[in-house]
């Protein structure tokens, strides 16, 4: 049976808790809310939406997952995963500490940033010409 031929439209009774061994090599650090990232395709695994293509329940952390448990997208193994933090969080967990702030920020708040700091710089340069 192929991936096409799966029903993953079952409802949520239907999805499971993961059995089996999970991960011995757990980096210091790392919360049940910590979300990783496939280095094959990029995928993020949400502890907080689960799997449901592998019928993994929502709130199961990563680190518990069996040792089986492969990326729903491309296959890959659960050791080609790397910790990218919480959802609060935007890029990978360790460079979180650089940047002077800007690493914590959303996209959304590094474009405005970006655009507001560009606009201010436009209103200057244009008032320029009103001087004399």
């Amino acid at each position: 049976m192929n991936d096409s031929d799966r029903d993953i439209s079952g409802s949520s009774e239907d999805l499971v808790p993961p059995t089996g061994s999970a991960s011995p090599e757990v980096a210091p650090g790392t919360t049940d809310d910590d979300r990783f990232e496939c280095r094959a395709c990029g995928y993020v695994y949400d502890p907080n939406k689960g799997d449901p293509k592998n019928r993994i329940i929502a709130g199961t952390p990563f680190t518990v997952l069996p040792m089986t448990w492969k990326c729903p997208t491309c296959g890959a193994k659960k050791g080609a995963f790397t910790n990218v933090g919480t959802t609060a969080s935007y890029g990978f967990k360790e460079n979180q500490r650089y940047g002077l702030g800007v690493n914590t920020m959303s996209p959304g708040q590094k474009s405005l940033l970006i655009y507001g700091g560009l606009g201010v710089a436009i209103i200057i340069f244009i008032s320029l010409y009103t001087l004399n």
